[in-house]
């Protein structure tokens, strides 16, 4: 079984910044692509950002030059630096996954609620 267990949320200012970061732990033999995705009350989950492997990283374009996904492959871990927050970037973030043992499996992390206000 896989965990994902994401940290780092809470309560800031519009123009504060924050850093999510998302472990993974369990049965793991490697992980390829890690993301995080966005939901806020009443809308459906979207996509922030995604980052490969490789190094490849995708973002939406509502976060472009704000946001940073970064991955530390020998802690399993993803993060995400999230600066200039704006009001509309109040969501439950979730980090994904997709762990490798014998078929790729995604999995998600329960949510960390992420809300700019003043």
């Amino acid at each position: 079984q896989v965990q994902l267990v994401e940290s780092g949320g809470g309560l800031v200012q519009p123009g504060g910044s924050l850093r999510l970061s998302c472990a993974a732990s369990g049965r793991i033999f490697s992980i390829g692509t890690m993301g995080w995705y966005r939901q806020a009350p009443g809308k459906q989950r979207d996509l922030v950002a995604t980052l490969t492997r490789g190094g490849s990283a995708n973002y939406a374009d509502s976060v472009k030059g704000r946001f940073t996904i970064s991955r530390d492959d020998a802690k399993n871990t993803v993060y995400l630096q999230m600066n200039s927050l704006k009001p509309e970037d109040t969501a439950v973030y979730y980090c994904n996954a997709n762990v490798r043992l014998y078929v790729p499996t995604d999995y998600w992390g329960q949510g960390t609620q992420v809300t700019v206000s003043s």
